[in-house]
């Protein structure tokens, strides 16, 4: 398959909105459920990864620390409220887990903002805007890429508000968790378009090798009629 370079705004605007149908859960302090989540993360081969911060809207402000950070496996996802949890270990060593890959857009930045909490060597970290170009696409935000890859719309509309709050509205614990899990669904989707583009001229070869095969069968078998 052959991926666009570019959408429009009106074709997302047609595309199905994109839902997350497993398990969110919000963890904001030291709990079962937060190894529990842990355990969850340290058994996936890809998760995907996002921040959230809460916006600033003038020049002069300083920039907010990252409020959340959001992971998700293909049926669960987490949000972790750093500003209430930071960073503690446990997190910290996925988060420089090699062997599992973290996948997002404009990772370096998100990285950056969650090491003012711990210092840790990111490992494992795969940045959609850069790999994207390999299959042709030139879009660089997840909303444009989940379009030409998903075919679905990630809607945008709690992008401003106030990650901060005391309670998360319903509104913003669906947009965190689908925002992480459309990064993995993205990525999961290219290195299955890779691996059909890499399995056509093996099964090219293959099938050359098994008609030459019948051939030479063929031949000796009727060599051996004729004696």
């Amino acid at each position: 398959m052959t991926f666009k370079a570019k959408i429009e705004a009106s074709e997302i605007e047609r595309l199905s909105v994109a839902e997350f149908g497993g398990e969110i859960c919000v963890i904001d302090h030291i709990s079962e459920e937060y190894f529990k989540a842990v355990e969850y993360l340290k058994k996936q081969k890809i998760l995907g990864f996002d921040t959230e911060t809460k916006p600033t809207f003038t020049a002069n402000e300083r920039r907010n620390r990252v409020a959340l950070l959001q992971l998700s496996g293909a049926d669960k996802a987490f949000i972790f409220r750093l500003i209430k949890l930071g960073i503690p270990d446990e997190l910290a060593k996925i988060l420089s887990n090699a062997r599992i890959k973290k996948v997002g857009a404009a990772v370096h930045d998100d990285i950056r903002g969650l090491q003012h909490y711990k210092q840790f060597i990111a490992k494992g970290f795969v940045d959609l805007q850069k790999i994207g170009k390999d299959y042709g696409i030139e879009e660089k935000s997840v909303r444009k890429m989940a379009g030409i890859i998903l075919n679905l719309r990630v809607s945008k509309s709690q992008q401003l508000s106030n990650w901060e709050s005391n309670e998360l509205s319903h509104g913003q614990i669906q947009y965190a968790a689908i925002d992480a899990w459309a990064c993995r669904e993205m990525y999961v989707r290219l290195i299955a378009e890779n691996a059909k583009v890499e399995e056509k001229p093996k099964a090219k070869v293959e099938a050359k090798a098994k008609a030459k095969a019948k051939a030479k069968a063929k031949a000796k078998a009727k060599e051996t009629i004729c004696q």
